[in-house]
C-alpha cells in the first residue's frame, strides 16, 4: 500500500501529537483512513480475499491503536471494519452457496428422494456464520441449536467450486466495493449520530425541570437544543469542568439558545444537587460492562446523583461504545494532562527547586484527564439506537464487533 503509507504516518503524528481530540473527530478521521486502506488495498491471487484485507487493515489499526492508546474510538472503529469485512464476506459467500444450490437442483441427474441430507437455504447458512462473529450469549448456549454437517461440506464445496470459477475477479472486486461503501455508511453514522439521540430528548425532558451537566459535550449540547426547540422549559445547572473549564463555553452556548444557564464550580455539585432533577452528561467512551470514562470530576457527580436519587443519563453515539472491559489491560483509563493548567510555573518556580534529602521534589502536580464511573451510578443511556440499561450494554455492543477482533494485538515475529 505503497500511497496509503503517508496518510498512515500524518495520522499517527497527528495521534501521537494530541493534534486530532474528541471522540467524534477521532473516529471520522480514523474511519476515513481505512476507507482509504481498503480502497488502496490490491487484491492478490490468494483464496481467501477477506482475510488478506483484514489483516491490512489490522496492521494499520495497530499503530493508530499505539499512537494514542487513550483514544478508544481509534479501536472502536478498527474493529468495527473488521466486522465490516467479515460481515461483507459472509454475505457473499451466503450468495454464492444460494446460486450453487440453483445449480444443483437443476441438475436432472439430481434425485433428491435418494438424498436424506436436510436442504439449508442460503439465509441460514448466513445466520450460522454470522453467530459464530458474536461472542456467545446466554439466549444462544440455551437454545443449543445443532450445526448440521451438511453446512460444513456445503461451505467447502462452495469454497471449492468458487476457487476453479471464472468469477473470482469478480466477486473480490465485489466484495471490496461493498466493504468501502459500507465504511461509507459508517462514516454517515458518526456525522449523523447526534440526530436520532436529539429526538428522543422531548421525551426525557419535561416542563421546568432543572438539568444539571459538567463540562463541555457537543452530544449534550444538541440534546438540550433539540428539547428547547420542542418549546420545553427548562434551566440548566453547568458544572465549569476545571481545569479547563470547558462548562464555560458550553454555558455561552446555550445562553445564545435562550435556556436559562447556571454556572457553578465543580466542588458545589453536591451543594445544588437536591435542586436537581435529572444529571445528563456525555461520554468519552461506554466500556462494555456498562461503566463509562468521562471527563475528571464526573464520578463526583455521579456520587451526589446517586446519594439524592437523581437520574443520572450518559448520552453517547454508538462510535463511543467499546467491546472492552475496564481491566483489559489494552485499556487506558486515563493520561495526565500539563501542570501548567493548574498551576504557574512563574509563581510557583521557588517551590520547584525545593526537594527532600533524596532528591525528590516537594511539590507534585497531578492533573488527570479522565474519570471512571461504574455502571451502578448510571441509571440510562441514550444512543442513536435508542435508551438502554447498563445491564443491556454488553448486548448492544455485541451488534458491532466480532468476537475474535476484541484485543488488536501485533502478531509476534518469533
Amino acid at each position: 500500500m505503497p500511497d496509503v503509507q503517508p496518510l498512515v504516518r500524518d495520522f499517527v503524528l497527528k495521534l501521537k501529537r494530541r493534534k486530532v481530540e474528541g471522540s467524534h473527530a477521532v473516529a471520522r478521521q480514523t474511519a476515513e483512513l481505512l476507507r482509504s486502506v481498503v480502497s488502496q488495498h490490491r487484491m492478490g491471487s490468494s483464496a481467501n480475499q477477506a482475510a488478506a484485507l483484514a489483516d491490512a487493515v489490522r496492521a494499520v489499526g495497530e499503530q493508530l491503536i499505539a499512537a494514542n492508546p487513550i483514544e478508544l474510538a481509534v479501536g472502536n472503529i478498527v474493529r468495527r471494519v473488521l466486522h465490516i469485512i467479515k460481515e461483507e464476506d459472509i454475505s457473499a459467500t451466503a450468495v454464492g452457496i444460494e446460486g450453487l444450490s440453483v445449480t444443483v437442483d437443476s441438475d436432472d441427474e439430481y434425485d433428491s428422494e435418494h438424498d436424506d441430507r436436510p436442504s439449508l437455504s442460503a439465509a441460514v447458512l448466513a445466520a450460522h456464520a454470522r453467530n459464530a462473529l458474536r461472542a456467545p450469549s446466554l439466549q444462544t448456549l440455551l437454545e443449543d441449536i445443532p450445526v448440521s454437517p451438511a453446512i460444513s461440506r456445503t461451505a467447502s464445496s462452495a469454497g471449492d467450486s468458487d476457487g476453479k470459477t471464472a468469477g473470482d475477479k469478480s466477486s473480490t472486486r465485489k466484495l471490496k466495493h461493498d466493504v468501502i461503501a459500507a465504511i461509507g455508511d459508517l462514516i454517515d453514522e458518526i456525522d449523523s449520530c447526534y440526530e436520532p439521540i436529539s429526538e428522543q430528548a422531548v421525551e426525557l425532558i419535561h416542563q421546568n425541570e432543572v438539568i444539571l451537566t459538567l463540562g463541555r459535550s457537543r452530544t449534550v449540547k444538541e440534546f438540550l437544543y433539540a428539547a428547547k426547540e420542542k418549546k420545553r422549559s427548562f434551566r440548566v445547572f453547568v458544572a465549569e469542568g476545571a481545569p479547563r473549564y470547558q462548562g464555560h463555553i458550553l454555558a455561552k452556548e446555550l445562553v445564545e439558545k435562550g435556556v436559562q444557564t447556571t454556572v457553578i464550580t465543580d466542588s458545589a455539585v453536591f451543594a445544588m444537587i437536591s435542586r436537581v432533577n435529572m444529571v445528563i452528561v456525555g461520554a468519552h467512551a461506554v466500556m462494555a460492562n456498562g461503566g463509562v470514562i468521562a471527563p475528571v470530576g464526573m464520578n463526583m457527580v455521579a456520587l451526589a446523583a446517586q446519594r439524592h436519587a437523581v437520574p443520572f443519563v450518559v448520552v453517547a453515539g454508538s462510535h463511543k461504545l467499546c467491546p472492552l472491559y475496564p481491566h483489559n489491560p489494552e485499556v487506558s483509563l486515563n493520561e495526565l494532562k500539563s501542570p501548567s493548567d493548574l498551576l504557574d510555573f512563574g509563581e510557583f518556580s521557588d517551590c520547584m527547586n525545593f526537594s527532600t534529602q533524596d532528591g525528590s521534589l516537594l511539590l507534585n502536580v497531578v492533573n488527570p484527564t479522565f474519570d471512571y464511573v461504574p455502571p451502578k451510578l448510571v441509571s440510562l443511556f441514550i444512543t442513536d439506537t435508542g435508551g438502554h440499561s447498563p445491564s443491556y450494554m454488553y448486548r448492544l455492543i455485541a451488534e458491532y464487533y466480532s468476537a475474535d477482533d476484541l484485543v488488536v494485538r501485533r502478531k509476534s515475529t518469533s
